[in-house]
């Protein structure tokens, strides 16, 4: 080892001019989409860059409204081709193609412009034309329109002449396949999409594939159209300037609190959601004059807050959480804003509905017994986990976890897995910096009927409780991506619905946040001589054994069959994840009895129907 470089291993290469390179913005955004889009995807999750893409069109169409300028947007998609037409002012010609082809170049920098716009950042258009294969972008104004054309950011045309159409905007897009290999739109993303800038927009009609959508009640029809259990009491609708809430209460666990900022669907929360947290378990404290837990207050609480704000700070391109501390230039927090908001319309509210307030009353009071009764019981079982955890070895943790202030954080995940052979190869190969595995000695409860007393005496389930530690809340969440690793037989998708019913029951809001997958591993090996083929379903099984000759198929029964070699390929840098989704639409009630109710045969027939295997003779699951 020289003392010079400090490691013999490292090749040391020239370090001069020629090592600075400059990257024009269409590049700098091909090649480091993250920093723009968040992640790439093929469409099937609803955070993949293609629906990133196609938001970002919208929002400043939906700016234009917000400003006070059309009421209408079409948007269409045809063809992996999206659509979007609006009838604002239209983009000025002379700055146009800049507009959508320079980064840093936008009419959003000025407030006297556009006030409590989303996209403040002028990344979006430019985003949306580099990684697109065709890309046009044509503003109407005054009796005249200017088009351009664009391929991967590069201008292919442009032209200017009279025209008959009102002043507005279109934009029409293609994303790239090689950004975005095999991509597909799946439309039920779309469509809630666009609910969402309805709902947060009333007065706006927008019309996604001729299909009209509008709310004239804003949040309230949000809530009233996505909740899936009977609310114990009417919801509760307060607005004021750049300020709206709605909620209510229901008798599920956890709380399902949706957020907006401008517009803007904040699904990883943020200061305003916090804000809004505190704010309610205080005044309802307040009100009641009773010392209440915060968590008591908000338990089974359903509802959503949106707020306008100026120059909103968020924690990254994609825009899904907020970070901004303050709402303007005069230093008003976050904090103040909304508890003053609540604090004065939710107390004024409550003494005006004396019905509503004694029914959440009953509903706090029975929180806080139902908390206060399994209080003793938790301490007792977090002493029982305490031994439990030194003499089983269920827990393999990693270095790094989601609650750390670590910029590998978002790269955390745990492997949930049944029994020791399924776990043995992925705990050899794992980066044991962020990925953690977590072993079930068996099948676990079904909790469908189970109540959090039953959970907590349940030590399975209550060591991977603590292993996620979310026992509280979700704010200390361990893991980003919480991943089932079951293997693909009729045990294996039982158990896999088993640890989905819990989640369902007692913890939706992990999968509403977006942090459970189901992780997808090889069923076939094919090999010859030379190539090893591994394929996850039986079309790619024939595609490779049409290509080889005198091939050989093994069939992978469960994950402890394959090697931890073989493993590693499978958990790295390609891992195939699905994503559980769970939306507002969903009614969790209707899943959990389907998956876990008293409906073998139904149920059975779903596992079989399910099952990526085609195996013919399988065992019941017991």
């Amino acid at each position: 080892m020289s003392e010079e470089t400090g490691n013999l291993n490292i090749p040391q290469y020239e370090y001069d001019e020629g090592s600075i390179i400059h990257l024009e913005d269409v590049q700098h955004i091909r090649q480091r989409l993250s920093m723009y889009i968040g992640r790439r995807g093929d469409g099937s999750d609803s955070t993949d860059g293609i629906y990133v893409l196609t938001k970002e069109v919208i929002d400043n169409s939906v700016d234009e409204f917000r400003s006070g300028s059309g009421k209408r947007i079409d948007i269409t998609l045809e063809d992996k081709t999206v659509t979007v037409r609006d009838w604002g002012r239209g983009i000025p010609f002379g700055a146009m193609i800049m507009a959508v082809s320079r980064l840093n170049s936008g009419g959003k920098y000025n407030n006297k412009t556009y006030k409590q716009s989303v996209g403040l950042n002028g990344v979006g258009l430019k985003a949306v034309n580099a990684l697109s294969s065709f890309f046009k972008v044509q503003s109407f104004r005054d009796g005249a329109t200017k088009w351009a054309t664009f391929s991967k950011g590069e201008i292919t045309g442009q032209g200017e002449e009279p025209t008959s159409e009102r002043n507005g905007t279109m934009v029409v897009f293609t994303p790239d396949d090689e950004i975005f290999p095999g991509y597909n739109f799946n439309e039920e993303y779309i469509v809630e999409m666009v609910k969402n800038y309805a709902y947060l927009n009333t007065g706006l009609t927008l019309n996604y594939n001729k299909t009209a959508y509008k709310s004239s009640e804003g949040l309230l029809d949000l809530l009233n159209d996505n909740i899936d259990e009977e609310p114990l009491y009417p919801p509760i609708h307060l607005t004021g300037e750049d300020i709206e809430i709605v909620m209510t209460h229901g008798n599920k666990y956890g709380e399902n609190i949706s957020s907006f900022v401008n517009g803007q669907n904040t699904i990883l929360g943020g200061t305003h959601v916090a804000a809004f947290r505190e704010a309610i378990g205080k005044t309802l404290k307040d009100f009641y004059k009773k010392d209440f837990t915060p968590a008591d207050a908000r338990q089974s609480i359903v509802g959503a807050i949106a707020i306008s704000m100026d120059e909103p700070e968020f924690e990254a391109q994609t825009k899904v959480q907020l970070g901004s501390k303050v709402v303007n230039k005069e230093g008003l927090t976050m904090q103040k804003f909304v508890g003053d908001f609540i604090s004065l319309e939710l107390d004024n509210y409550l003494h005006q509905h004396k019905d509503v307030a004694d029914i959440l009353l009953a509903k706090i009071l029975s929180s806080e017994k139902d908390r206060k009764a399994i209080q003793g019981l938790r301490k007792e079982t977090k002493e029982r986990l305490k031994k439990a955890s030194l003499n089983n070895k269920k827990l393999s943790d990693c270095k790094i976890h989601y609650n750390d202030k670590n910029a590998e954080r978002d790269a955390t995940m745990i492997f949930i897995t049944e029994g020791d052979s399924a776990s043995g190869s992925i705990k050899k190969i794992r980066d044991t910096n962020t990925q953690a595995v977590f072993s079930l000695k068996g099948k676990p409860l079904n909790s469908h009927k189970a109540t959090k007393k039953d959970v907590y005496e349940n030590e399975e389930l209550s060591l991977l409780q603590a292993a996620l530690n979310i026992d509280e809340d979700l704010d200390n969440l361990r893991y980003n991506y919480v991943v089932i690793a079951t293997d693909a037989d009729m045990d294996g998708m039982h158990i896999r619905l088993l640890l989905l019913t819990f989640f369902l029951k007692f913890y939706p809001e992990l999968i509403r946040q977006g942090h459970l997958y189901i992780l997808q591993t090889p069923l076939f090996r094919v090999a010859d001589k030379t190539h090893n083929v591994y394929c996850y379903n039986t079309a790619e099984k024939d595609a490779a054994t049409g290509k080889m000759k005198n091939s050989t198929v093994t069939r992978f029964k469960g994950l402890g069959e394959i090697s931890p070699e073989e493993f590693k390929g499978f958990i790295g840098k390609d891992i195939r994840l699905e994503k559980v989704h769970l939306s507002g639409d969903d009614p969790v009630a209707d899943l959990l009895e389907f998956y876990m109710g008293e409906n073998d045969n139904i149920r059975l027939d779903f596992i079989r129907d399910n099952l990526r295997s085609d195996i013919d003779n399988v065992e019941e699951a017991q």
